[in-house]
C-alpha cells in the first residue's frame, strides 16, 4: 500500500486501536480527507434508501412464478433476508478492520492488489454505478411522465433533471445530502405504510378482481431463478463499505448499522409482499405486470393506480439520490491512487464531499441517460448486462476476506465474521451462483461488461 498517504496509514491505525474517534482528531491528522461526521441513523438512511426501491413492485410476480404456493413464496423473501445479513457480517468485518471511503474497492486493493481493484473502479465508473443511477432516474421519468408528459422525450428529460439536481445537492454537502434522504425516505416509507395498511384493511370488489387476470404457477418450483430474483431486490447494502470511514461512531459500529439495515429491509419486504398476496393471491400476483398497480386498482380504483405511480417514483428517486452518493466514494479513491485520475481524488473540506467525482459520475450518467433516448432497448439491455461484473466483483469481496485474514493476520479486527469459515463460504457460494445465473440469463449480451474490463486492463497498462 505504498501508494497511500502516510496520513491514512496514521488514521486507520489510530481508528483501529480506538484513538481517532472525534472529527477534531481526524481532521488533525489530515484536512483534506473524508471527515467521520455520519451518524449512525445517516448510515442506516442510506443503506435502506438503496435496497428498498421501486425492485419490491417489480420482483414479486417474477418470484411468485417461480415458487407457486404462499409458503415457498414468503419462504424465499425470508431465505433472502438470511443470506443478505450473512453478506452483511463478511462486510462488517472488512469494514470495521480497513474502513476506508474507497470501501469495496479498498478491500479489493489491499488482497488483491492496485491493478485488481483498479478494474473494479474502472467498471463501476464506466457502467456499474453510473448505469443503476441512470436506470433508476429512467424510472422515475417513466412513471412522472404517466402525470404530466413532455413530448417524444419526456422520461429521458425527467430522468436527466433527476440526475441534476440531485448529483448538485450531493455537491452542496454531504449533510444536505443525508438530509434530502431522509425526507425522501421518510415520504417513502409513508407511501409504502399506506399499501400494506390497504392491502390488510380494505377488501377488494369481486368485480375488481374479476378484471385483472390469473395463471396457473409454476407446478415444478424453480427457487434457484425466485432467489436471483429476490436477492436483486435485495442489492445494495454493500454500499455501506463506502461511508464507514465517515461514521461519527467510528468504523466499528458498522456492524450495528448493517444488521439493523437488513432486519428492517427484510421485515418491510415481507409486510408488502404478504398485502400482495392476501390481495390478489399467489396465481394473480403471477401473473402481473404491475403488481402495485394492480393491488391498489382493486381496493381504491384510479385514484389508488395514481397513488402508487407516485410511490414508485419517489422510491426510484430515493435509491437515485443514495447511489449517487455512494457513487462518487469510489471515484474518490481511484483519483486518491491514480495520478492521471488525481482530480477526482480531491475533498471539499467545505462540503464534506468530493465534489469533481460527483461531477464525473453526474457527466457519465447523463451520458447513459441520452443513449437510452434514442436506444431505449439498448440501454435497458446495457444496464442489464452489468450483472455479471457486479456479481463477478461481489464474489471476489467474500474471497478477499480469507485472503485479508491470511495476508493481513495482526491488523486488529473489532468485529469477527461468526462460525468463520463457514459463514463466508455461503456468501461467496450464493454470488458465484448468481454469478452464474447472470451468464447463463445473460448470454452473448454478459461479453459487453466483459469487453469494459478489458479495455480497462488495456488502459491501466497504458498509465503505468
Amino acid at each position: 500500500m505504498k501508494e497511500e498517504s502516510k496520513s491514512t496509514h496514521t488514521f486507520l491505525e489510530l481508528h483501529q486501536n480506538g484513538q481517532a474517534t472525534s472529527p477534531s482528531h481526524f481532521q488533525s491528522i489530515d484536512k483534506n480527507s473524508p471527515k467521520p461526521i455520519l451518524s449512525m441513523l445517516d448510515a442506516i438512511v442510506i443503506i435502506v434508501g438503496i435496497v428498498v426501491g421501486a425492485g419490491i413492485f417489480r420482483t414479486p410476480p417474477l418470484v411468485a412464478a417461480n415458487t407457486g404456493s404462499w409458503g415457498l413464496f414468503l419462504s424465499v423473501w425470508l431465505l433472502g433476508g438470511l443470506v443478505s445479513l450473512i453478506g452483511a457480517l463478511c462486510y462488517a468485518e472488512l469494514s470495521t478492520s480497513f474502513p476506508n471511503t474507497g470501501g469495496d474497492y479498498h478491500f479489493l486493493r489491499r488482497a488483491f492488489g492496485k491493478r485488481f481493484s483498479f478494474l473494479f473502479a474502472w467498471a463501476r465508473i464506466s457502467v456499474i454505478q453510473t448505469g443503476s443511477i441512470a436506470l433508476l432516474a429512467y424510472i422515475v421519468g417513466d412513471y412522472i411522465s404517466q402525470l404530466y408528459r413532455l413530448g417524444t422525450y419526456s422520461s429521458a428529460i425527467y430522468a436527466a433533471l433527476v440526475v441534476f439536481m440531485l448529483t448538485a445537492i450531493n455537491i452542496s454537502g454531504v449533510k444536505f445530502g443525508t438530509g434530502t434522504q431522509k425526507l425522501l425516505l421518510a415520504i417513502q416509507f409513508s407511501g409504502l405504510l399506506m399499501v400494506i395498511i390497504a392491502g390488510f384493511l380494505f377488501s377488494p370488489s369481486s368485480a375488481s378482481l374479476a378484471d385483472i387476470p390469473s395463471v396457473t404457477t409454476n407446478t415444478t418450483p424453480a427457487m434457484g431463478l425466485a432467489m436471483v430474483f429476490v436477492l436483486l431486490t435485495f442489492g445494495g447494502w454493500n454500499e455501506a463499505g463506502y461511508i464507514s470511514a465517515e461514521l461519527r461512531a467510528g468504523s466499528r459500529k458498522m456492524v450495528n448499522v448493517l444488521v439493523i439495515s437488513i432486519l428492517f429491509i427484510t421485515a418491510i419486504y415481507l409486510l408488502i409482499n404478504l398485502a400482495f398476496l392476501y390481495v390478489l393471491g399467489i396465481e394473480r400476483m403471477a401473473a402481473s405486470e404491475a403488481v402495485g398497480v394492480d393491488l391498489m386498482r382493486a381496493i381504491m380504483g384510479e385514484p389508488g393506480v395514481f397513488l402508487i405511480g407516485v410511490l414508485v417514483a419517489m422510491m426510484a428517486l430515493t435509491s437515485v439520490n443514495a447511489t449517487i452518493f455512494t457513487g462518487a466514494r469510489t471515484n474518490y479513491a481511484l483519483g486518491r491512487d491514480f495520478k492521471i485520475f488525481a482530480p477526482l481524488g480531491k475533498w471539499n473540506t467545505n462540503t464534506s464531499s468530493p465534489v469533481n467525482a460527483f461531477l464525473v459520475q453526474g457527466l457519465i450518467a447523463l451520458a447513459l441517460i441520452g443513449l437510452g433516448a434514442f436506444t431505449r432497448g439498448g440501454f435497458e439491455s446495457m444496464v442489464e448486462f452489468t450483472a455479471p461484473v457486479f456479481w463477478f466483483f461481489f464474489l471476489a469481496i467474500g474471497i478477499a476476506l480469507f485472503v485479508l485474514r491470511i495476508k493481513e493476520p495482526n491488523v486488529p479486527r473489532p468485529f469477527k465474521v461468526p462460525l468463520y469459515p463457514l459463514t463466508p463460504i455461503i456468501f461467496s457460494g450464493s454470488c458465484a451462483y448468481l454469478l452464474y445465473s447472470s451468464l447463463t440469463y445473460t448470454g452473448m449480451g454478459a461479453m459487453v461488461g466483459v469487453g469494459v474490463l478489458l479495455l480497462g486492463t488495456l488502459f491501466f497498462t497504458v498509465i503505468r
